[in-house]
């Protein structure tokens, strides 16, 4: 009992995370449109400025937040993490500059790199032949929060653009205090190691992935996975307006869609089909699920092959929690939460890669010689086709698969 109510807690800590993340996308631009003196062009510089920052917070302190918890234990870490987070966005809602409004970007950025400790959690207390189940429900979670929070954050932006900010922080501060009451802690004493600031720092937290076998490819396909992934947030919108016609309407419902889709797949079919199939396969049909649907975007000339493309799409959702039970593997009990914080910071240099790649590769392709508005998204598939080669080969054996016992204490 104790332990569903844990891993209820950690479900609804990802998707507030999400959710508070996705409640600001609407209005965020325009707040700092607002704040710039109404200047759109500047405003846009600003914004890419803002992405840019976020995501490499996360790269720094995803390893940070990781360490701290294999040292003190996740439950300190993930209810420190979040009581901050709250108060960071009664920070952005009262922001009256700027760079009142960056700082606590900054700090947005730092503190929601917690899903690394998230991650370790669901590590702790999950079999390791149930493991790619309970990722799947974090997957979930950031599905069923991207489908809400922009909604959510249009519908109160309407009022108030600072109102999303307030909605946010105060979802933060409710999930820590059900955190308080439902969550105990998964990591015994004995199992705790010391900090180390080389660990602690993104490349000594990477170095791990070089210190277990076949753990740095994974590392590698992880990697890859994720660029190709901002292809979606990066371009989509423009896309479809360039190349469909779509209002902000059909991109709204479209979207919506992609994210229902994933929360039905990484929700109620991750688990019988890596129970039925292993994590090995449901990776790599992850990953084909992945690459073809990138390609039917990338060629898609009308409404419907976007829809196939949607529903091809969904079954991407296998990736992450096998790939993820895969890596947990590999590693120790006491180094659960570096892990975490090792793919933490991948993500970060996906965040870093990603949106600047796509987006100018859209310019490219739609401003000549060659016309081809859906490149980036060929670029994409190319991409995860590389990740499937290397996730075939170094999981062939699939070297790794019994989890390594704890050191003596």
């Amino acid at each position: 009992m104790k332990r569903q109510a844990a891993l209820g807690f950690i479900f609804v800590t990802i998707l507030v995370d999400v959710l508070a993340f996705g409640i600001t996308i609407p209005i965020l631009p325009k707040l700092i449109e607002e704040l710039s003196g109404g200047n759109t062009a500047q405003a846009a510089r600003i914004y890419g400025a803002f992405g840019t920052v976020w995501a490499l917070m996360q790269f720094i302190c995803a390893p940070i937040l990781g360490v701290l918890s294999d040292r003190f234990g996740r439950r300190p870490v993930l209810l420190l993490s979040l009581l901050g987070l709250g108060l960071d966005y009664g920070l952005m809602a009262l922001a009256p500059t700027l760079g009142w409004l960056f700082a606590g970007r900054i700090l947005s950025g730092m503190l929601a790199a917690n899903y690394a400790t998230a991650g370790a959690y669901i590590a702790d207390v999950t079999p390791p032949e149930r493991r790619a189940a309970g990722y799947g429900i974090m997957g979930a979670a950031w599905g069923l929060g991207f489908v809400l929070g922009p909604a959510l954050g249009g519908i109160l932006g309407q009022i108030s653009p600072r109102l999303p900010f307030w909605a946010a922080g105060a979802l933060t501060l409710l999930n820590v205090g059900y955190g308080l009451l439902v969550l105990p802690e998964s990591l015994p004493r004995e199992r705790r190691r010391p900090s180390s600031l080389r660990n602690a720092s993104p490349i000594g937290s990477l170095a791990l992935l070089r210190g277990r076998p076949g753990l740095l490819e994974l590392g590698v396909v992880y990697l890859l996975h994720h660029v190709a992934h901002h292809v979606l947030p990066s371009v989509f919108v423009l896309w479809a307006g360039y190349r469909l016609g779509w209002d902000t309407r059909m991109m709204g419902i479209a979207l919506a869609v992609v994210g229902v889709a994933s929360v039905v797949v990484q929700g109620t079919l991750v688990r019988p089909i890596v129970a039925r199939i292993g994590e090995r396969k449901s990776l790599v049909a992850g990953l084909v699920a992945e690459l073809a649907a990138y390609a039917i975007y990338g060629v898609a000339d009308r409404a419907a092959l976007i829809w196939v493309g949607v529903v091809v799409g969904a079954f991407a959702g296998l990736f992450n929690p096998a790939l993820q039970g895969l890596m947990s593997r590999r590693v120790e009990a006491t180094d659960q939460g570096r892990l975490q914080g090792a793919n933490g910071s991948l993500m970060g240099i996906a965040g870093l890669i990603g949106p600047g790649l796509f987006t100018l590769t859209f310019a490219q392709f739609i401003s000549g010689p060659v016309i081809l508005p859906g490149a980036p998204f060929l670029l994409a598939a190319v991409i995860v086709a590389a990740a499937l080669v290397i996730a075939l080969r170094s999981t062939a054996d699939d070297h790794g698969a019994a989890p390594l016992p704890a050191p003596p204490a």
